[in-house]
Parts: structure tokens; sequence; C-alpha cells
């Protein structure tokens, strides 16, 4: 089943960057759309589209936070930005 969520993130885009680097060129397994808006706060917004949640789960634990991790030295927060989750009523493309 497909899972989405928006998450508004306390970081700015030079760190979002570094992160994104961090990940390296192999696509995420699972991940659909992931889209980083910037918030007039200054902040960032995610919106993600996933195959499932456990798919997400993995993503995060294998790859997403071991990337924020090194992007922040090792200043983590020890708690994730909360996270909204949408209801995917319908969802159209060439992976869905």
């Amino acid at each position: 089943m497909v899972y989405a969520f928006t998450q508004d993130v306390p970081i700015d885009f030079p760190t979002y960057e570094k992160v994104i680097a961090n990940l390296g060129d192999e696509p995420l397994d699972g991940c659909l759309v992931h889209l980083c808006l910037r918030r007039e706060d200054g902040g960032l917004r995610y919106i993600d589209v996933w195959e499932s949640r456990d798919k997400c789960a993995t993503a995060f634990e294998e790859r997403i936070h071991p990337a924020v991790d090194a992007a922040l030295g090792g200043r983590r927060p020890s708690e994730e930005p909360h996270s909204e989750p949408l209801e995917v009523l319908h969802a159209f493309g060439s992976r869905v």
C-alpha cells in the first residue's frame, strides 16, 4: 500500500544538499516521489511518497539516517521531526 507524508525539518538547503550527496547515486528502494520545498521560516518541508511504510522505514534506517548523521557531523537530534501522514486516495504514474 502506498505510504505518503509531509515532514518539516529545521535545516537549510545547503545542509539538505549535503544529505543528498551522502545518499549517493543509488536510488532509494521504494521511494516513488520526494519533494523538498522551502518554508517561509527558512526550514524545509518534504513531501514523500513510498511504495510502502516498510520500504520507507528500511530506507531511513539503512540510508537516510546515516546520510543525515554524516551531514550533521553526528549531531542528528534524538527524535525525528514531526511527520504528518497523508491519506492517498489515488496515485498515478509510471512507477505507482
